[in-house]
């Protein structure tokens, strides 16, 4: 780096002589023969207008104008290398750091446990916190690193955000073990008739099979809308009538419990893609680009998964001749 008048790579060589007190030592160091190491000592000299060190019985001492410079070259030079050199060489071994993850419920269930359990092997002094916000909010939040990803399936992301398609699943409904009028499959008339727990979460539009129901001219019995994923299997333990469509891995995850069994819609529905959003101001940074990795190595062995290796801004109309469906 240059001023006008000043190299800032010099900075390195009166750091060195600080600490070594030999031309050849200081040299040796820094990897410069001593000619050119005694080169850009005269540049520092020159500039300072001042021999800074000079030879006695202790070797090169700082004159008093070099002891003047010290503390800050030595302050300058200890924050090159604890914060910003190590974001180039980003070491998840020993990084200590907190990584913040937007997703709800479902998500805490589907992708926590799988995320947990390989953050503790290879970034053991790191953890994780997971909010639940508004899609409203998520850009700001993604934007001022308060939060480091979004994961999940969001129709509504941000154009400006970045996404990567993790995996795709699709569509089952899930009644009470203790419901013994459906088998393993329900007909129409119990799919109208049944009373139907759905999920609406703040910001965000209808589930994607409420088209594919209106398409097939379903209706549904809905007797009960609900923010959280998570109480629908108790709610259904307590009433057993009651029935819900939900994503085909939140729904095994329900059914190991012993609460609620998975059964076949009366129609087939669209998969849906889940997958990792960032803001643009992260998509170099070091820590998020190894954090998007782990996600997405993480969940290449699932089900349909269709993870491709580069990222794009999300569409949500045509330009430049990208893909929506492309990540």
């Amino acid at each position: 780096m240059h001023t006008d008048a000043f190299d800032y790579n010099l900075l390195t060589v009166f750091d060195a002589m600080l600490r070594e007190r030999s031309v050849t030592r200081a040299a040796a160091q820094l990897g410069l023969t001593q000619s050119a190491m005694s080169h850009a000592l005269n540049r520092l000299r020159e500039f300072f207008d001042d021999p800074l060190f000079v030879k006695t019985a202790a070797g090169m001492t700082p004159t008093i104008k070099a002891e003047a410079l010290s503390e800050t070259v030595l302050e300058v030079m200890t924050a090159m290398r604890t914060r910003v050199l190590p974001q180039a060489s980003f070491d998840p071994a020993t990084m200590q750091r907190t990584f913040t993850l937007c997703m709800t419920d479902m998500g805490e269930l589907v992708f926590l446990p799988p995320l947990m359990k390989r953050l503790r092997v290879v970034a053991p002094h790191c953890k994780l916190r997971s909010l639940q916000v508004p899609v409203p909010q998520i850009e700001a939040l993604l934007a001022s690193g308060d939060a480091d990803l979004l994961l999940g399936s969001v129709q509504t992301a941000p154009e400006s955000l970045f996404r990567q398609q993790l995996f795709m699943h699709g569509f089952v409904t899930i009644v009470s073990t203790k419901n013994r009028q459906v088998r393993e499959a329900l007909t129409i008339e119990q799919f109208e008739s049944m009373p139907h727990v759905t999920v609406s979460l703040a910001g965000r539009t209808s589930p994607s099979y409420d088209a594919a129901f209106e398409s097939q001219g379903l209706k549904r019995n809905i007797y009960l809308h609900t923010p959280h994923f998570l109480s629908i299997p108790l709610l259904m333990e307590q009433q057993p009538e009651l029935i819900a469509t939900v994503p085909e891995e939140l729904a095994n995850v329900f059914s190991r419990y012993g609460i609620v069994r998975v059964v076949k819609p009366p129609v087939a529905l669209p998969p849906y893609a889940l997958s990792q959003y960032w803001h643009p101001r992260f998509h170099h940074d070091p820590a998020i680009v190894w954090l998007r990795q782990l996600v997405k190595q993480t969940f290449d062995s699932y089900p349909e998964t269709d993870v491709s290796s580069d990222a794009r801004p999300v569409p949500r109309r045509a330009k430049s001749g990208r893909s929506k469906r492309n990540t």
